[in-house]
């Protein structure tokens, strides 16, 4: 083979196997978060409710404070516990993590600390329990629990790029591109509103991303709905909750009365 072929080659396979990094930064603020309490439902893709859980949100001493929370028809939990400040732009304190029950593939707990950078996760399989430790130097725009937040807060004409830690078994820093999709139009009564379409796809870095769609391991896209206003508000969320959940359903719903109960 020539030197020049060889060189050629070589630059090929640097090509092929080292990832150009995308660029991120936070989010800015556009609409200020402050207390709220939204109730929603989680359904499978056969439109089955499987869980009903809420969305609340306080303010305390200037730093926000969302609790996602589903109970499951089978006795499993989902939680996930999010601290953040919004001083013109939208930074991540701490995220918190439970699942727990058989909707789940193992009983998992992860905690990130976005100042320190420190990343633990806690699983318990076949009643054996395994903690990992890892420090993560971690960017400004790192987005773990804010997406419902961010996505009230992305220009909708441009792709939006934030990272995100996927806290699992090996956790490690990938990047998230938000890509603006066809917004639909929404009925609330005799309303008829729009609700903008973003299709989030997750991008691994090196040679982990190149092989992973080879794998089988290639995460699954994101899709959001937010409905455009000057009050943008969650609509619907189609995707899985963690790593290894299944591609699930969250929509808003509404609380209903008790029934009375018989004399």
């Amino acid at each position: 083979m020539e030197p020049s072929q060889r060189r050629l080659l070589l630059r090929t396979f640097v090509f092929c196997f080292v990832t150009i990094p995308l660029a991120a930064d936070p989010v800015p603020v556009r609409h200020i978060e402050g207390v709220s309490l939204g109730f929603l439902v989680l359904r499978n893709l056969d439109s089955q409710s499987i869980a009903y859980g809420y969305l609340k949100q306080v303010v305390k001493e200037g730093v926000v404070v969302d609790d996602l929370k589903f109970d499951f028809k089978d006795g499993s939990l989902y939680e996930e516990i999010t601290k953040f400040t919004q001083h013109g732009e939208f930074r991540l304190i701490s995220d918190q993590v439970v699942e727990k029950g058989p909707s789940f593939k193992q009983d998992t707990e992860s905690w990130i600390d976005a100042g320190s950078g420190k990343i633990t996760v806690q699983t318990v399989e076949k009643g054996k329990e395994k903690r990992i430790t890892k420090q993560l130097e971690l960017p400004t725009d790192v987005c773990n629990g804010l997406l419902f937040t961010l996505l009230k807060n992305v220009d909708p004409s441009a792709e939006t790029t934030v990272s995100m830690v996927a806290a699992s078994s090996k956790p490690r820093l990938v990047k998230l591109n938000v890509v603006p999709a066809q917004e639909k139009t929404i009925k609330v009564g005799l309303v008829t509103l729009k609700a903008q379409h973003y299709i989030i796809k997750t991008k691994i870095a090196g040679f982990a991303g190149l092989i992973a769609p080879l794998l089988g391991k290639q995460p699954p896209d994101i899709h959001f709905w937010i409905l455009k206003s000057e009050a943008p508000t969650f609509v619907e969320f189609e995707g899985p909750l963690s790593e290894d959940s299944p591609i699930w359903r969250i929509e808003m719903t509404a609380p209903e009365p008790d029934a009375p109960k018989a004399k």
